[in-house]
């Protein structure tokens, strides 16, 4: 397949290799070249770990016109909170039947891009969200890329719902995990990111502050992990409000990574090989918050206001991060007014979906 991947981040350059090595015709985009001159220069992308050996894209771009041309399949591997901005440049640039995944779109990711592309095109298109993004990863330098876990199962929706068949058919016809979830309100209520990040870097904000390097996942307290299984809960909640029996973050352990050993979360994740020995970011302004937060806490606590769904601790969450990065999430974020679902009721919400 002709295959466009947006973004050259850690998750980009991993499904580029990943995907080229199976023979597939890769074009990756990258807004920024400088930030990935070997890969631009070699068009060689190596990888190590789960998967072993290296493989050559067909094409490295900072022009998304010429990244999008004749793509069957446009995979976004952006943070979420750049969905908005790559529609809109890329929809005038999009042609009739092309399908658009996002990876992950966080919570209505797959909604706000299409919001945005139909401003600009009347094209027919298919555009879907993962609900994580299929590998456990980190590029280690441009080109060279440890893919530490692969993801056995991986929720999938289109928006709208209808077209979910059609692009499963595609994406497991490339790498057989995705999963087909009701609609992007399941997808984006699974939003295991928004849970997992910005707690355990409020958490640990001051060790960030002061260069403390530490593991992400393998150094997590009993207290952290508590604290993520009440808040939690309150996502739970919210998926019931709206008819949908979500997985909880331990569940969830286990559902996308088989044969994970232990009996609660915290002994999940240190007993999970995709999470060893990956280190916090080295700063609070991380994607882990500035992703996580305006994508995933604030479109929840949002759907919690809507259904009656009480969240202090994710309302918690939000006022921090807001305070300790200066930076009012509430007004950025992806609010049900910005996605034109204000003043809608839960019935209605969901057939929109």
């Amino acid at each position: 397949m002709k295959i466009a991947i947006i973004g050259a981040g850690n998750g980009g350059q991993a499904m580029a290799g990943h995907f080229a090595s199976m023979g597939h015709d890769i074009t990756l985009y990258n807004r920024s070249l400088a930030k990935i001159a070997p890969i631009a220069e070699t068009k060689e992308i190596r990888l190590s770990d789960k998967i072993n050996g290296s493989a050559r894209v067909n094409r490295v771009t900072d022009d998304l016109k010429e990244a999008v041309a004749e793509a069957e399949l446009v995979m976004i591997t952006t943070t979420a909170d750049a969905h908005k901005e790559i529609a809109a440049k890329m929809a005038e640039h999009l042609a009739d039947n092309q399908v658009i995944v996002l990876n992950p779109g966080r919570t209505f990711g797959a909604l706000e891009f299409s919001t945005e592309v139909k401003k600009v095109a009347t094209k027919r298109l298919f555009i879907a969200e993962s609900q994580s993004l299929i590998y456990a990863c980190r590029a280690e330098s441009p080109g060279n890329v440890r893919i530490i876990g692969i993801k056995d199962s991986v929720y999938l929706a289109a928006y709208p719902s209808s077209d979910t068949d059609y692009v499963l058919d595609i994406v497991n016809g490339i790498f057989p995990c995705f999963v087909k979830a009701e609609n992007i309100l399941h997808t984006g209520l699974e939003n295991i990111g928004a849970m997992f990040h910005p707690t355990v870097i409020i958490f640990n904000a001051a060790a960030i502050e002061r260069g403390n390097l530490f593991y992400f996942y393998n150094d997590m307290t009993p207290a952290t992990a508590e604290f993520l299984d009440n808040i939690d809960n309150e996502r739970l909640d919210i998926g019931n409000a709206f008819g949908i029996d979500l997985l909880s973050l331990s569940d969830w352990v286990s559902y996308a990574y088989k044969n994970i050993k232990g009996a609660t979360l915290r002994e999940k994740m240190l007993n999970n090989p995709a999470y060893y020995k990956i280190l916090a970011p080295n700063t609070l302004y991380s994607r882990l918050m500035l992703e996580d937060v305006p994508t995933g806490i604030v479109p929840l606590i949002e759907l919690a206001k809507l259904a009656g769904v009480e969240t202090p601790l994710m309302c918690s969450i939000l006022n921090i991060s807001q305070s300790l990065l200066r930076i009012n999430f509430g007004r950025s974020g992806r609010t049900l007014k910005s996605l034109g679902l204000k003043g809608l009721p839960v019935k209605e919400l969901k057939r929109r979906m």
